[in-house]
């Protein structure tokens, strides 16, 4: 019932569909990769991995130098981007388990509706971790799911439900588990192991795959030769194999595209390579000097041609918007003996950025961005516009000229403009979330990190979280954060928290 009268809001404050031609309208693709660093494209200055297909669409489009994340983590940054609304206001958005609840609500207008109720055929494919179902533990993933991605404004859907290192290990499609296999049902738990199911803690001779490294917790189920976090319990013939889900996912992408290409849609297409555990298929593994997460890069540059090449041969690039970005920044030991610090071999995840994934330093949240769409963009652009996710929802709303829900993507401002990399006035600031809830201010000048009392250090991941019992500001022109000069500049850090004050304050 609740989707139902969201669909009839959604169809009684949409523009117009007749506001802008059925053949005029541009498709949109927004690739959404897991884990890649401002630094791991060689369009953003990567040497020791090439990327031809991302590197080809910048060229033909816009690549942006300071476009940020909302949050350092996976979960909250993909909440804000969906929805346009900080994920910090709410106190149920941290990284999300498995057999979470849907954290975007069927009563909230997400980018999947304003698309749907636009006309446009929409979906979601590759990874999730935003929840599925109504109750967080309750799911029985033997039978179809009541509360999913359709009660959001998803058409299709093909996803994981979280995260490869997570159970359920099993594609969800339309609300059902892909390729279910009757004969050995699923059960999933994230509070205890089921009787007679070997662990990677208890059983690490069964880790044929990859080996997980002490203590970060991907020893419960193991799954393809794989150990990962909570315990699942059956699955057979549909649990996926690890080297095969960029595969999965590309086709899935391409064959919705086909089936699409005669009107316009919204793909919303999240990949999975270089989130851990790095398991690449055979085509790509042992090619690069990087070692596993080097060939995880590879596999994503292969799954952006492929998209590029169906929309070439559709004939429907030239009017379809892609905009290509990460959920966060880079991580690179987070769980599994892979090798990938020792294999670096001066490789800078982060590109000129101090800090990782998790971490309030600038490498958390900045991420490459690349923006083309032919018929509208002038392609060989470069961009300092300051751009974040959090504004792609009231862009795309410009785009459509559709009118918002009132109270919907509340934080969300348009900056079409800055997007399409037209004249116009770019975000003064954004506000930035590291994975223990403390808010940075970004200027095009300065840096500010709000003082939190989380560990300074990650010692497992190798990361400097960014946390001080002290007020932080940074010259932004000397990228490297080394510098605390707060002590200097009380105005400006009084101007900043008075920013996040604001911010706190505005709902």
């Amino acid at each position: 019932m609740a989707h139902s009268r969201k669909l009839m809001l959604a169809s009684l404050l949409a523009f117009p569909v007749a506001a802008l031609a059925q053949n005029t309208r541009p498709n949109v693709v927004v690739i959404l990769a897991d884990d890649l660093g401002y630094g791991d494209l060689s369009c953003y200055g990567a040497q020791n991995v090439q990327t031809p297909n991302v590197d080809k669409l910048a060229q033909s489009g816009i690549r942006f130098r300071q476009a940020h994340a909302v949050a350092a983590t996976s979960t909250p940054s993909r909440y804000s981007l969906l929805t346009g609304e900080y994920s910090w206001r709410r106190n149920d958005t941290d990284i999300a388990a498995g057999n979470a609840k849907m954290i975007i609500r069927p009563e909230q207008f997400s980018m999947a509706d304003l698309f749907h109720s636009a006309g446009y055929r929409t979906a979601a494919i590759g990874k999730w971790h935003l929840g599925l179902g109504d109750k967080t533990g309750e799911q029985d993933w033997n039978a179809p799911l009541p509360m999913g991605l359709q009660d959001i404004g998803f058409d299709y859907h093909y996803i994981m439900a979280a995260t490869a290192d997570r159970v359920p290990c099993v594609f969800i499609e339309n609300g059902f588990v892909a390729n279910y296999d009757s004969s050995a049902p699923i059960e999933v738990s994230y509070e205890k192991n089921f009787e007679g199911e070997p662990t990677g803690k208890d059983h690490p001779e069964l880790l044929y795959n990859l080996v997980n490294s002490p203590n970060h917790g991907h020893d419960n189920s193991i799954v393809n030769g794989i150990g990962r976090i909570g315990f699942m319990k059956g699955g057979g013939k549909a649990l996926w194999k690890d080297e095969n889900i960029a595969d999965s996912i590309a086709t899935h992408a391409v064959r919705f595209i086909e089936q699409n290409q005669n009107e316009p849609f919204f793909l919303y297409l999240c990949t999975n390579d270089i989130h851990v555990p790095r398991f690449p298929h055979d085509r790509f593994r042992g090619k690069n000097m990087m070692g596993l997460r080097g060939d995880a890069i590879a596999q994503f540059d292969w799954t952006v041609g492929q998209v590029l090449d169906a929309l070439d041969r559709m004939g429907i690039a030239d009017n379809t918007l892609v905009l290509l970005t990460s959920d966060n920044g880079p991580v690179v030991d987070d769980g599994y003996a892979d090798r990938a610090v020792e294999l670096l071999n001066g490789h800078r995840p982060s590109g000129p950025y101090r800090g990782n994934k998790y971490s309030a330093f600038e490498g958390g949240t900045a991420v490459p961005m690349i923006v083309r769409w032919p018929k509208e963009v002038a392609g060989g652009q470069e961009s300092d516009a300051l751009i974040s996710h959090i504004d792609y929802f009231a862009s795309f709303a410009h785009l459509l000229d559709a009118r918002l829900p009132k109270g919907s993507c509340r934080d969300s401002e348009d900056h079409l403009n800055n997007i399409l990399g037209q004249s116009g006035q770019e975000r003064p600031y954004v506000i930035e979330q590291n994975l223990w809830h403390v808010l940075s201010v970004r200027t095009p000048e300065w840096k500010y990190i709000e003082p939190g009392d989380g560990i300074p250090y990650m010692k497992l991941t190798d990361i400097e979280t960014g946390n001080s019992p002290l007020p932080q500001l940074y010259e932004m022109e000397k990228v490297t954060e080394q510098e605390n000069v707060a002590p200097s500049h009380p105005d400006i850090v009084l101007r900043l928290q008075d920013i996040l004050k604001a911010e706190r304050n505005k709902f």
